[in-house]
């Protein structure tokens, strides 16, 4: 009988070190699968590089960097026509389409109504209007609160969209804004060539 219990004794304690070493190596493999078990620094800086839509020649950047509990929107954009352009963040992050259509709607994960980028209720992509001067050139720099970087206000992965024509921030999706004359994926930032 003795024997026996030395021998239960002896396989629990073999179980036991295999279960921690199985833990260990479990442990190495996480960390060694793209450094799972290490923090990774919170996402400060997001580009979206913007690329003309079929027939248009617009180009240009758009970053978004996070300021406490909102962000700023820095946008340089080159090849529009003068006058005003609807500018948002549409839900995918697809500009494959010749058209762009393929970003798909408005980002608005909140299910809210279209309107301007001042408004409360408002979808999280509407970011009104961007104006283009009499050489094609049109700059923003704004703060605007809703959007982030994780959770499910955010825009990474998502795409930029400019607009033929002036979002008029009322009309239902879309604002009549348009066809779409550029897109660019929003992707993470290298914090050391952003500004």
């Amino acid at each position: 009988m003795k024997r026996n219990y030395v021998f239960v004794s002896v396989g629990l304690t073999a179980l036991a070190g295999l279960a921690a070493l199985s833990a260990s190596n479990a442990q190495t493999q996480m960390q060694h699968r793209g450094g799972v078990m290490a923090m990774q620094p919170a996402v400060t800086k997001a580009i979206a590089v913007l690329h003309p839509t079929q027939g248009n020649n617009v180009h240009g950047t758009v970053t978004f960097t996070r300021l406490a509990s909102r962000v700023r929107v820095v946008a340089d954009i080159t090849g529009l026509t003068p006058g005003q352009h609807g500018f948002h963040v549409h839900e995918f992050g697809d500009c494959s389409a010749p058209d762009a259509t393929s970003a798909g709607g408005h980002f608005n994960p909140m299910g809210q109504p279209h309107a301007g980028p001042d408004t409360t209720m408002r979808h999280v992509g509407d970011l009104g209007n961007i104006t283009a001067d009499a050489s094609g050139r049109a700059r923003l720099d704004v703060v605007l609160p809703l959007i982030t970087f994780e959770g499910p206000n955010s825009v990474l992965g998502r795409a930029v969209i400019v607009h033929a024509k002036a979002d008029d921030l009322r009309t239902q999706p879309t604002g009549d804004a348009g066809g779409r004359v550029a897109c660019g994926v929003i992707g993470i930032a290298r914090r050391d060539t952003v500004r």
